[in-house]
C-alpha cells in the first residue's frame, strides 16, 4: 500500500500504480472524493427540483410535479450511497476498477431525470414561468462542482443542462425577452467556466497529492524495509550532534539501553572518533565514512553517509542519514587483496604486489638513507624439468624453492615470485654490501641442493642479479631495469652466478639498444655478406659443396661477429628477415656455380618453426631455376624444445622440396636420437670439439664412431667440423666419416675467392 492525501488533508492508503487489480492512486482518490462530494451533488438536485415546485406549482400538474420529484430524490440518493459504497469497496488491492463509463452513466442518467419535467414542460409555460425555470435550470449546472473530481462526469452534466437549456431557450425565444436570456446564458456560461476550470484544477491537484503519497509512503516503506532486512540502520542527530534517533539494530549492536543513547553525542557514542566529528562540524553532505567501532559483539567496522537538515529559515538543524556493517565486507576485501597480491602456486607476493613492496623499501631507503636491495633470480635448467618430468614435478621444484628461499631470507626482506622461474627479493637493509653478497651465495648453494620429487633427484641452479636503491634507481621502474640488466648478465655468464649492476651495464645496455635499432636497418642497407667455408669428400678430398656463414660489416663498429648479433636478431623477431636474406643470397651464388656443388645455410630454432619458411625456399629455388638437392639447411639440436610438431611438419615440407636437412653440432645439446627416424635429416655433423680431442681422449674416438655408425643405420651421411691437421683428417676417414670441414681445406672465403675455387675444381674435373 502507498499513500494519498485528499483535498481534507485525511491521509488514505491505497495501492500502487501497477496493482493488477486495475486501481492506482488517482483513481482511487477519485472515488473517495467523489463520495465525499456526492451529498451536496444530491442536496443540490433535490433542492433544485424543490425550487422548480415551489416557485411552478400553479402552472404544472401537482401529480406529475409529485412523480418527478420523488423520481429526482430517489435516483440521486440511490447513487450517493453507491458512490459512498464505492468509495469503500472499489479502491486499494482487492477493490474492483469502477470503468468511467459507470460513472458517465450515472451522471447522465440523474441529468435525464431532473431535466425531464423542465424540458417537457417548457413550452406550456408561461413566458414569466419560462424565464424562472430556465434560471433554475442554469443554476443547477454549477451543481456540477460536486463532480469536479471526474472531469469526464462533469462535463457529461455540463452538456446536459446546455442542451436542454439552448433547446428550452429556443423553444421561447418569442416569449422570453432578450434581456432575460442574456442573463440566463450568462448564469450557464459562468457556470460551464467555472466548473470546468476547478475541476481541472482539482483533478491536478489529486493527481500531485497522490504522486507524493505514493512516493512518501514507498520511501516510507523501502525505509522500513531496509531496516527490516537487515541492509543498514538509520540515524538523526539534532544541531548539537546528539542522538535524535537510532534503529533499534545499531541500538542492539552497541549494547546500550535506548536513554544512554538518546541525547547523547554521536561521535562520543561511537567511540570518540575524530574524522566523525570533523566531518559533522563542516555541515556538509558525507558519504562511505568508514570507522571502526567497540561493540558488544567486539569491535566492527562501520560506513556512514549523511545529509544535513535545513529548517524553512534556513537554519542548521541536525544531520540524517544512513549507516551499515560492513565488517564482512571488510574482511572479504582483505582476502580478495590478499588473493590479487599473492601467487597462488607458492604462496609468494605476485608480481605487482613485489612493486609496491620495492616502493615502499625505496621511499624509506630514500628518508633514512639507508639503501634497500633488490634481487632478480631466474632458475637455471628449470625448463627441461617441466618438459621432462612434467608440469605438476615443476610446480612442485618451484613450491621448494619458494620455501628455500623464504628460509634464506628471514625477516631481512621479502621473497615474491614474478612469475614462471623468476623470483625477486627485496631487502630493506642493503647498506652492508657483504651482507647482500653473502646472502647471494647462499641462496645459489641452497637452490642447488637436489629436489627429491616423487623419488625423483631433481638438480636445478639459479642466475641472481642485484641493483641497490636509490643509489642504482631512484624509481621502481628504473630500479627492476637495473637489477634485470644485472640478471641478464649473469644468465650469459654461466650457471650459479650472481651479478651487481654496475655503469658498464648500463653502458652495454645502452650499445645492445643502438646495435639492435642498427641490425633493423642491415638488411635494406645492404650491409650483410656472406662468407663461404668448403666441404670436401673425406674419400678423395674433392671439393662438394660450402657452408654459408653471415657476417655483419657495420658502418662504423665495422665487423660485428655472428654470436653478437644473431641473439639479438632471435630475441627482436629479425631471423626471418634475415634469413629469408640469407636463403636468397645462397641460391643466387649457387645459379652461378655449377652442379653438383651445394650450399648449406645456418637456420635458427626460432626460424624452423616458421609455416612459411618452405614457401620462402621454394620461391628462391624457383626464382633461380635452382633443383632443391643443392640447397641444405643446418639446424641444431634446439630445434627438439618445446612442442615438436610444428617443427617437425616444417622439415617434412622442406624435404618435400628436396632440400638436405643437416643436423649441426650433434652430441653436444639434447637428446635428439628419437627423431633421428623421422625421415627430416639426411645429415649430422659432428661437432669440432669432439674431433680436435679425438687424438688425446680415446673416448670421444668412440663416441665419434657410435655416431657414423648410428648416422649409417638410418642412411645418413656424415659431416665432420673442425677439422686442421692431417692427423685429424685421416682420423675422421679411417672412423667413416663422409665430408670434411676445417681450415686444413680452407677457412670461410668471399664469394670471389669460393668462385676461384670452384672454376678450379671444374677445371681438374673436366681434364
Amino acid at each position: 500500500m502507498i499513500s494519498a492525501r485528499l483535498p481534507d488533508g485525511a491521509a488514505l492508503g491505497v495501492s500502487s500504480a501497477d496493482d493488477k487489480s486495475g486501481s492506482s492512486p488517482l483513481r482511487d482518490v477519485q472515488l473517495i472524493s467523489r463520495a465525499q462530494l456526492a451529498p451536496f451533488f444530491c442536496a443540490a438536485n433535490i433542492v433544485a427540483s424543490l425550487l422548480v415546485a415551489a416557485s411552478l406549482h400553479a402552472a404544472l400538474d401537482l401529480a406529475t410535479m409529485a412523480g418527478w420529484i420523488l423520481a429526482v430524490g430517489g435516483v440521486n440518493l440511490a447513487a450517493m450511497f453507491v458512490a459512498r459504497r464505492q468509495a469503500v469497496t472499489h479502491i486499494g488491492r482487492s477493490g474492483r476498477r469502477v470503468p468511467t463509463w459507470v460513472m458517465i452513466g450515472e451522471v447522465g442518467a440523474r441529468a435525464a431525470v431532473w431535466l425531464s419535467l423542465p424540458v417537457y414542460s417548457f413550452s406550456g409555460l408561461t413566458g414569466p414561468d419560462q424565464v424562472i425555470l430556465a434560471s433554475i435550470m442554469a443554476g443547477l449546472g454549477i451543481g456540477g462542482l460536486g463532480l469536479v473530481v471526474v472531469p469526464t462526469a462533469a462535463t457529461v452534466w455540463l452538456a446536459s443542462f446546455t442542451a436542454a437549456l439552448s433547446y428550452s431557450l429556443i423553444i421561447a425565444r418569442n416569449a422570453v425577452p432578450f434581456e432575460h436570456m442574456l442573463s440566463i446564458l450568462f448564469t450557464l456560461g459562468v457556470a460551464v467556466i467555472g466548473v470546468m476550470t476547478v475541476s481541472r484544477w482539482a483533478f491536478h491537484q489529486l493527481k500531485t497529492n497522490a504522486d507524493v503519497g505514493s512516493a512518501n509512503e514507498s520511501a516510507g516503506l523501502l525505509l522500513q524495509e531496509y531496516e527490516k532486512r537487515g541492509v543498514g540502520w538509520l540515524w538523526q542527530s539534532d544541531e548539537d550532534n546528539r542522538v535524535a534517533y537510532l534503529s533499534s539494530r545499531m541500538v542492539a549492536l552497541l549494547g546500550k539501553p535506548s536513554n544512554a543513547i538518546i541525547g547523547h553525542s554521536l561521535p562520543s557514542l561511537l567511540g570518540g572518533r575524530a574524522e566523525l566529528g570533523k566531518v559533522l562540524l563542516e555541515k556538509n553532505s558525507f558519504t562511505n565514512l568508514e570507522m571502526e567501532v567497540d561493540t558488544s559483539r567486539g569491535k566492527r567496522w562501520i560506513s556512514m553517509a549523511g545529509d544535513p537538515i535545513i529548517d524553512t529559515a534556513g537554519r542548521f538543524v541536525g544531520y540524517r542519514g544512513v549507516g551499515s556493517d560492513i565488517t564482512e565486507v571488510r574482511a572479504q576485501q582483505e582476502r580478495l587483496t590478499h588473493l590479487a597480491n599473492m601467487d597462488v602456486l607458492s604462496g609468494l607476493p605476485n608480481r605487482g604486489r613485489v612493486r609496491q613492496l620495492l616502493g615502499e623499501a625505496l621511499r624509506e631507503a630514500t628518508t633514512s638513507n639507508v639503501p634497500c636491495a633488490i634481487m632478480f633470480l631466474d632458475l637455471d635448467g628449470f625448463k627441461p624439468v617441466n618438459d621432462t618430468f612434467g608440469h605438476p614435478k615443476g610446480d612442485a621444484v618451484l613450491q621448494a624453492v619458494a620455501k628455500r628461499l623464504c628460509d634464506e631470507v628471514g625477516d631481512r626482506g621479502h621473497v615474491g615470485r614474478m612469475g614462471g622461474d623468476e623470483f625477486a627479493i627485496i631487502l630493506n637493509d642493503g647498506q652492508s654490501r657483504n651482507n647482500v653478497e653473502h646472502l647471494a651465495e647462499r641462496i645459489v648453494a641452497s637452490i642447488a641442493e637436489p629436489y627429491m620429487i616423487d623419488q625423483i633427484e631433481i638438480r636445478i641452479g639459479v642466475s641472481i642479479g642485484c641493483a641497490f636503491g636509490p643509489i642504482d634507481g631512484a624509481t621502481v621502474d628504473d630500479l627492476i631495469l637495473k637489477a634485470d640488466l644485472a640478471l641478464y648478465e649473469a644468465k650469459g655468464a654461466g650457471r650459479g652466478c650472481v651479478k651487481y649492476f654496475s655503469s658498464e651495464l648500463q653502458s652495454e645496455q645502452e650499445d645492445r639498444v643502438r646495435l639492435e635499432s642498427d641490425l633493423r636497418n642491415a638488411v635494406t642497407a645492404n650491409q650483410f655478406h656472406l662468407l663461404y667455408q668448403p666441404l670436401v669428400s673425406a674419400k678423395d678430398q674433392k671439393l662438394v659443396g660450402f657452408e654459408a656463414l653471415i657476417r655483419w660489416n657495420h658502418p662504423t663498429r665495422g665487423l660485428v661477429p655472428p654470436p653478437v648479433f644473431i641473439p639479438i636478431a632471435e630475441e627482436n623477431g629479425l631471423m626471418m628477415q634475415i634469413g629469408e636474406w640469407v636463403i636468397e643470397e645462397a641460391c643466387r651464388t649457387l645459379a652461378k656455380w655449377p652442379e653438383p656443388i651445394t650450399v648449406a645455410v645456418n637456420v635458427s630454432p626460432k626460424q624452423i618453426v616458421m609455416p612459411a619458411l618452405p614457401n620462402i625456399v621454394s620461391q628462391a629455388l624457383a626464382r633461380h631455376r635452382l633443383p632443391g638437392n643443392r640447397l641444405e639447411l643446418e639446424v641444431t639440436e634446439g630445434v627438439f624444445l618445446g612442442d615438436n610438431g610444428p617443427t617437425l611438419d616444417v622439415m617434412k615440407r622442406l624435404r618435400q622440396l628436396g632440400v638436405g636437412i643437416a643436423l649441426d653440432d650433434f652430441g653436444t645439446g639434447y637428446s635428439s636420437i628419437g627423431y633421428l627416424n623421422k625421415a627430416v635429416f639426411h645429415k649430422l655433423k659432428i661437432d669440432g670439439s669432439f674431433v680436435r680431442e679425438a687424438g688425446t681422449r680415446e673416448e670421444n674416438v668412440a663416441i665419434i664412431q657410435s655416431i657414423v655408425q648410428l648416422a649409417k643405420s638410418f642412411r645418413m651421411n656424415v659431416t665432420a667440423e673442425g677439422v686442421e691437421t692431417a692427423e685429424d683428417f685421416e682420423r675422421m676417414r679411417d672412423l667413416g666419416v663422409d665430408t670434411i670441414q676445417g681450415y686444413l681445406f680452407g677457412r670461410p672465403l668471399s664469394y670471389e675467392r669460393a668462385s676461384q675455387m670452384v672454376e678450379s675444381y671444374a677445371h681438374r674435373k673436366a681434364s
